[in-house]
């Protein structure tokens, strides 16, 4: 801590607790001063301080030291009382406005910034008023009862050399009618020292009357205590003293004319003089004999151990004493005044140690009398003393606090001590480094004092906040809108408007919105309040957008905002005007060169899918030809490379965002765009865009009213809109910029109109050189950036939809759409093509297709025509469609196109369409243009329909097919139509034959369905080829339905769907060698019952396999019951298997016949009935057999034949068997790809009976790698031999 004599409240103490002088002049001595525009006390109040006296000091020691600074205070004797309250408020007021005026022009400019702040120091940053205003607000309680540094220490009593009988006024002067009134009642003392002084005026005359004055003063009064004092001794008008000694006391004093103009230096130098010997022969050596007098008083009376007790025991007896307003009453001869006149005298003159001891004994004397007043006061100058000794800063610290509250507790209407007292505690914590607990003293003095001195109470708290270690930025921040607060209060907007001002450079930044808004609208308003209007709107402008607002504050700070404005007279063009709020991020733009689209929505499709899309359909040529910016010799193409293409007469669709922030309606008109467009005349001529792009920056300083490039208003033709925006609303407006001329189109921003007065601008931010290579794209999202258009002329627009196309279809809907076409120019359009992205979704028609009555055209014909399916199969990713070369669209005509929709499967999908088309005699820089269209819809899945082919065991080449449908759907019903089989060679037919699958048609939602067919491969058989449709046949489910046709699946569209389905479900299909393809045809029941748009449902199953698959195929052929005599002979029964081998490679198979069938360990080919595995007679139930037996048989590779059984089994084995096979017992086949082979067989049969002739195997080997073999058992073949009648 640095020296407390060096500090600022050491200062203080020795500028305020100083000796005080009580003056009493006549009014001849007043007048003599007037003349140079002062009174007595400010003629000597320069020479009143003294930076080095040089005076040795010796109080109750005996160790002298020495005064180096000293200070009188000169008083009128009038003046040596309490100020009045009402006059003392006056005076404070007047100095705070005073300083606000002063402070005004400071107002118009920026405030210093944070970090400068903080470099700056507290003294040269504090405003230097608020010190005066600490310093008058103090001398508001000058003069107490109870305090004896403000007692006089001396009296100079002033008589002017022409007053009459001068001798006689100097008796009269000190006339009780004339002193304080402190004096005559008792709590001053009247016998202080006095010093006569005789003052002449030079103009009057020699000095031979005044001398003959001062020499019978000499002898009535005393040689020591008269003086004689001459001025004005200057004629005036010679010029004002080069240092005059008034002008840095001119505060303290009113003056109305030139200071000092009568006084010369001989003058001044004389009043020095006589200031100094005053001081340092008489008022110091009395106040030191005083000091050393009273102190052998109290050391007699009060000091040491017996002087204590007796002292104690005396005042035992007030302890009970009922405590009065003001304390007891203390005349100035009492034991403790004389004892705080000590302490007070020897603080003066800075014997802190002899001051603090007397102020120690004090201390309980009056806190034993109840002297509350007394005893705060003297806690004061405890906690003083202990300051300026530096030592015991807690000691210190608890005297503040003690006198602190009992001021304000204990003693009525004493709120200005304890104001005095904090200053001077805060002061001694702020020397001590302690800022953040002095902000804390500022804080509770604010709460007992009116709101002007609160303010400034408050306005020093944040200082002290500032300057803390670490500062504390919010409480500094936050107690400066507090001081600005009362500031306002007391009508001092000037004030508060420095301190919220102040405030905003620690909020700014701060999401911290309420105080945001509070601070930025009230310094809007005050600003307003002092005529700076073009400050006040900038403030005001960051609270309209106060969506955190209440409705009621929305509208106040609003309506203020436009009467504030209108106030000026004058339009404001803001720029970034918050009201509404922009979304730049999602600032939409739209234009078109080659590229065109059919709707908004269709541009914010990714540019590559695009271009993959469209790479095999747009020819590798240029995009545009040599245009006029290439063809210039002057003018370079790269100056533009930032600039996208855009055609004459085409408008350029921005798309902005407006964001009301409000809770309450906002209207805004004209809004439009801000743009540049340079003509291709001036380009050339004057290279305005290697010039203009490069000073970007520089343009967009100026407000749009201020700036344009646009000569004439009918090259470019630009939109106003005007919107009205409810509480919380957003709005995406569409602007447009429509260039009729070629040229350079530069879109800089945004404009709109908030009110008469106010318009708002929003430019974009300008275009950064990318260090990327530049993508040639549509700007769907800008981001804000500056638009750089090449305006070019370009081809005419070609403009497309689709009708009919549903936002939401079942999975297999199947239905015609149209695609019309508008050519709305003059020129022929021709060479078209497109591609599309989803064929399995979409496909082109023939242009016939619109005149057919669908489903109807699909229904079979008597005499079908083939087709050939391969001619059609289209590359699956894309479809890319060639119109006819005749089929072009002349100017205003309209051209309609089928296509076909198939919904292939459920999710939501996106299909894009890209029509590419040239112009037919038009000169434009462009060669061709392309329409894009994009499509959003959504398949909800319908029918799950899942297949299993199982081969009959009865019959070579047919199957059993098992169809499970499952209504997907929660509320919609289908109406089943027919199951169709895929193939030139298959037929299908339903179990049983001739009858419906059902008796109800319709699938309801969430039921399944399970179907039977049979299915015969008619390969190699005559009588099915001409049955047959040349890719397959058809089978009616719903017997019940009013068609009767069948649909003919060989015919576009569903030929085609089909194909797109096989190349898709052939991912997903498990292996095996036969596949089938089914379609499945059905409606949907609304459809039916409404007649809606013409629809139906095909559901396509591809790759279907049978589930247990061989080789070959074979079938035991033979008569199922004979009649024989077996009395003649035995009975022969010839045989015959057919084979059929269904692979693509030759296949080596052995037939094994067997009398007794080998015993096999248990296994999947093997039955539960132990007969299974016997030849010759046996027991056998035909119905058991038939039942046990009905499943196909699988087989089995080669194994090591099982172990022999049980004895009794291989006996039964051994028994006369009653059929053996005939002839070989082994035949070998080669059989050819997909051939059929016949081999005869022969049995001969003993006995009536009813035999299974299944105990023969087939042993196959694929190809001679046998890279595949197996052995198969015999398929179940029961044959009954009867015995026939005699």
């Amino acid at each position: 801590m640095m020296d407390p004599m060096r500090s600022l409240l050491g200062r203080v103490l020795l500028e305020e607790i100083t000796p005080v002088v009580m003056v009493l002049s006549t009014p001849l001595a007043e007048d003599a001063c007037r003349k140079n525009g002062l009174n007595f006390v400010e003629m000597l109040l320069p020479f009143t301080v003294f930076n080095k006296i040089d005076v040795p000091v010796r109080t109750a020691s005996d160790q002298p030291y020495r005064l180096q600074m000293f200070k009188l205070r000169l008083v009128y004797a009038s003046d040596i009382r309490q100020q009045d309250y009402k006059v003392a408020e006056d005076h404070l007021k007047q100095l705070v406005s005073d300083a606000a005026s002063a402070a005004l022009s400071d107002l118009q400019s920026e405030p210093q910034e944070l970090e400068a702040i903080l470099s700056e120091t507290e003294l040269n940053f504090c405003p230097s008023w608020i010190q005066t205003f600490n310093k008058e607000l103090r001398k508001t309680i000058s003069f107490s009862e109870h305090e004896a540094f403000d007692h006089p220490v001396a009296c100079l009593l002033v008589v002017s050399s022409n007053d009459a009988q001068p001798i006689n006024r100097f008796v009269d002067l000190f006339n009780t009618d004339q002193l304080p009134s402190l004096l005559n009642d008792g709590v001053m003392d009247p016998k202080v020292l006095k010093q006569y002084l005789l003052l002449h005026d030079n103009h009057d005359g020699t000095m031979d009357k005044a001398t003959a004055i001062l020499a019978e003063m000499k002898s009535t009064f005393g040689p020591a205590d008269c003086r004689i004092l001459c001025i004005n001794s200057s004629a005036g008008g010679d010029g004002e003293l080069k240092d005059n000694p008034w002008l840095n006391f001119k505060a303290h004093m009113s003056v109305s004319q030139e200071i000092g103009s009568f006084l010369n230096i001989d003058d001044l130098l004389e009043i020095k003089e006589f200031m100094q010997e005053l001081t340092s022969k008489h008022i110091i050596p009395y106040m030191e004999q005083k000091i050393r007098f009273l102190n052998q008083q109290v050391s007699a009376t009060r000091k040491g151990f017996r002087n204590q007790i007796k002292n104690l025991w005396w005042r035992k007896g007030k302890e009970d004493a009922p405590e009065t307003a003001s304390g007891q009453m203390y005349t100035f001869s009492s034991t403790e005044s004389q004892i705080r006149v000590l302490g007070d005298y020897a603080f003066i003159l800075r014997d802190y140690e002899l001051a603090l001891s007397n102020y120690r004994l004090l201390s309980t004397d009056y806190k034993l009398d109840k002297a509350w007043k007394r005893y705060a006061g003297v806690q004061e100058m405890m906690g003083l003393a202990y300051f300026m000794l530096d030592q015991s800063r807690k000691d210190s610290e608890i005297c503040m606090e003690t006198a602190f509250n009992t001021y304000l507790k204990l003693v009525p209407l004493a709120q200005r001590n304890a104001t005095r007292c904090g200053l001077w505690w805060a002061e001694m914590l702020k020397t001590r480094g302690q800022y953040k607990e002095a902000a804390g003293i500022y804080f509770r003095i604010s709460s007992e004092e009116p709101p002007l001195h609160a303010a400034v109470m408050l306005e020093q708290a944040s200082y002290s906040y500032l300057f803390s270690r670490p500062p504390m930025l919010r409480k500094y921040g936050f107690h400066l809108v507090l001081a600005g607060n009362r500031y306002y209060v007391s009508d001092q907007r000037s004030h508060a408007l420095r301190t919220y001002r102040n405030s905003l450079l620690v909020y700014r930044g701060i999401p911290w919105n309420f105080i945001l808004d509070h601070v930025h609208y009230n310094i809007g308003r005050w600003y307003a309040f002092v005529g700076i209007f073009d400050v006040s709107v900038k403030h005001m402008l960051e609270v309209l957008a106060c969506s955190h607002q209440s409705v009621t504050t929305q509208d106040l700070f609003l309506g203020n905002f436009f009467q504030t404005v209108e106030n000026t007279g004058k339009i404001f063009e803001v720029k970034k005007l918050q009201l509404p709020v922009l979304n730049m991020s999602s600032i939409g733009v739209i234009y078109e060169d080659h590229r065109t689209y059919a709707s908004v929505a269709d541009v914010n499709v990714n540019e590559n899918l695009w271009k993959s899309l469209e790479e095999e359909m747009i020819p590798l040529t240029s995009t545009t030809k040599s245009n006029w910016l290439e063809s210039q010799s002057k003018l370079s193409f790269k100056n533009y490379n930032d600039c996208q293409v855009c055609v004459v007469g085409e408008a350029i669709k921005v798309y902005i965002e407006f964001r009301n922030p409000l809770q309450i309606p906002i209207s805004i008109s004209g809004i439009s765009l801000i743009c540049d467009l340079c003509a291709k005349s001036e380009v050339t001529n004057t290279d305005w865009g290697a010039s203009s792009f490069n000073d970007v920056n520089e343009e967009l300083k100026d407000a749009p009213s201020c700036r344009s490039r646009i000569v004439d208003a009918s090259s470019l033709v630009l939109s106003e809109i005007d919107q009205i925006l409810g509480g919380g609303e957003a709005k995406r407006i569409q602007l447009d910029a429509t260039p009729t001329i070629e040229g350079v189109l530069k879109i800089l921003g945004v404009r709109w109109k908030l009110s008469e007065f106010v318009v708002g601008y929003h430019f974009f931010e300008p275009n950064m050189k990318k260090k990327h290579k530049k993508e040639k794209g549509v700007a769907r999202n800008t981001s804000g950036r500056i638009l750089n258009f090449v305006v070019i002329k370009g081809l005419p627009k070609l403009e497309g939809c689709i009708h009919n196309l549903p936002g939401t279809a079942f999975a297999g809907d199947l239905r015609l759409l149209r695609m019309e076409l508008k050519n709305q120019s003059e020129y022929t359009m021709k060479n078209m093509r497109m591609t599309i992205s989803h064929p399995r979704f979409l496909i082109p028609g023939n242009l016939e297709d619109l005149n057919k009555d669908f489903p109807g055209y699909l229904e079979k014909q008597k005499i079908s025509r083939s087709m050939d399916a391969s001619a059609n199969v289209q590359k699956f990713k894309k479809l890319l469609f060639y119109f006819p070369n005749d089929v072009t669209i002349e100017g205003g005509a309209i051209l309609y196109w089928p296509l076909w929709f198939h919904a292939g499967f459920s999710g939501k999908i996106s299909l894009f369409l890209s029509l590419y088309y040239e112009i037919e005699n038009c000169s434009s820089d462009m060669i061709y243009r392309t329409l894009r269209m994009h499509y959003d819809l959504e398949v909800f899945p319908s029918l799950d329909v899942s297949i299993q082919i199982t081969p009959c065991p009865s019959k070579l080449q047919e199957f059993l097919v098992r169809m499970d449908i499952m209504n997907r759907t929660s509320t919609e019903s289908f109406s089943i139509q027919q199951l169709s089989c895929v193939g030139d060679h298959l037929g299908i037919s339903t179990l049983p034959a001739n009858e419906s699958i059902c008796q109800t048609k319709v699938i309801h939602a969430g039921q399944a369905l399970s179907c039977f067919f049979k299915l015969k491969d008619c390969s190699g058989s005559s009588e099915y080829e001409t049955s047959l449709a040349i890719h397959g046949k058809s089978e009616l489910l719903d017997a019940q339905c009013n068609r009767k046709a069948l649909f003919d699946v060989s015919r576009l569209p569903l030929l085609e769907f089909h194909q797109h389905e096989r190349h898709h479900q052939e991912k997903t299909a498990k292996g095996g060698v036969s596949k089938f393809d089914f379609i499945l045809i059905s409606e949907l029941q609304e459809n039916i019952s409404t007649g809606s748009h013409p629809s139906i449902l095909s559901s396509h199953a591809c790759h279907c396999s049978i589930s247990e698959e061989l080789p070959v195929w074979w079938l035991l052929e033979g008569p199922r019951v004979i009649h024989h005599d077996f009395c003649v002979s035995f009975c022969e029964i010839d045989l015959e298997l057919t084979i059929y081998n269904r692979m693509k490679s030759e296949v080596f198979i052995r037939i094994i016949t067997m009398d007794f069938m080998p015993e096999t360990k248990p296994s999947e080919d093997s039955t539960s009935d132990p007969n299974i595995n016997q030849g010759g007679w046996h027991d056998i139930s035909l119905a058991n057999d038939i039942k046990e037996n009905s499943n196909v048989q699988g087989f089995q590779f080669r194994k090591s034949p099982s172990p022999s059984s049980s004895p009794s089994s291989s006996l039964s084995s051994q028994s006369i068997s009653p059929f053996i096979w005939c002839a070989a017992s082994s035949t070998s086949v080669k059989m050819q790809p997909s051939s059929t082979a016949r081999v005869p067989l022969r049995i001969c049969v003993f006995s009536p009976g009813t035999f299974d002739l299944s105990n023969y195997e087939l042993h196959w080997n694929v190809d001679a790698m046998r890279s595949s073999s197996g052995i198969s058992r015999g398929h179940p073949f029961y044959l009954t031999v009867l015995q026939s009648p005699p």
